[in-house]
């Protein structure tokens, strides 16, 4: 809605002094718009060079985030954290850090078995993980699902090209690469032509929504390691990680 004229310089007001009040009033408000289009500008340049490079956080500054042990967590998170424990053999830092709000840990807990648990097989898990944690340049999650990956025997050839964003030789799991890679950023909201290229490459219905619980497990770790800076664990260190410039 266009701010009215003061009355000094309505329209039908004669005289040089309405005049110039209607040219300083002008000159003002286009101030403002071209102030307004210039903090616009700026927050979005700086939204975009996040986004394109973790490393590039000139005057942002974060809160240290406590990283728990058993004794020092939340009491529902102790149990938690012991599950972490014997199920990787140390309690991870993304564990540590989710544990002081109990419900997001056991949340990305559960979410990791049932993904787990999906119809894909473990190159296409890794595909789909990978693809997500490379798109959210999240430090801590590349490196880890490097070493899952390596564990759980995948090409290292498959790791690499994701790592580096290249396409897939394998064209049915590129087709995946592309089509998560799709769901990521344009936030589920894929064409009816994409969902055809993904069902061509002879993926399922299951699979699509298989997607969608694979991504919500990825935005709770990854989200929490943007928070948290959280730093990469020992075993994965050697599989450290920077996304490139876009």
């Amino acid at each position: 809605m266009e701010t009215p004229l003061p009355e000094s310089v309505e329209p039908g007001r004669k005289g040089r002094g309405a005049v110039m009040g209607r040219q300083l009033y002008h000159a003002i408000h286009i101030g403002i718009l071209e102030r307004s289009f210039k903090l616009h500008l700026e927050q979005s340049l700086k939204h975009s060079q996040m986004g394109c490079r973790r490393d590039d956080k000139q005057g942002f500054s974060m809160t240290e985030l406590t990283l728990h042990t058993p004794q020092t967590a939340p009491e529902e998170s102790q149990p938690l954290l012991g599950a972490s424990q014997k199920a990787f053999g140390m309690i991870p830092n993304l564990h540590a850090v989710m544990a002081e709000a109990p419900g997001l840990l056991e949340g990305y807990q559960k979410l990791h078995e049932l993904f787990l648990a999906s119809s894909f097989d473990d190159e296409e898990k890794t595909v789909v993980w990978q693809t997500i944690n490379v798109e959210h340049a999240c430090h801590y999650c590349v490196p880890a699902h490097t070493g899952i990956a390596h564990s759980m025997k995948v090409d290292a050839a498959i790791t690499e090209a994701l790592r580096n964003e290249t396409p897939l030789a394998e064209p049915r799991l590129e087709a995946l690469r592309e089509f998560t890679l799709a769901m990521v950023r344009n936030r589920g909201n894929v064409s009816d032509d994409e969902v055809q290229a993904f069902f061509d490459a002879g993926y399922t219905q299951r699979q699509l929504l298989e997607i969608v619980l694979g991504l919500a497990q990825k935005v709770m770790s990854n989200y929490t390691n943007h928070l948290a800076e959280t730093p990469v664990d020992e075993p994965f260190a050697k599989f450290a990680w920077t996304k490139s410039a876009c």
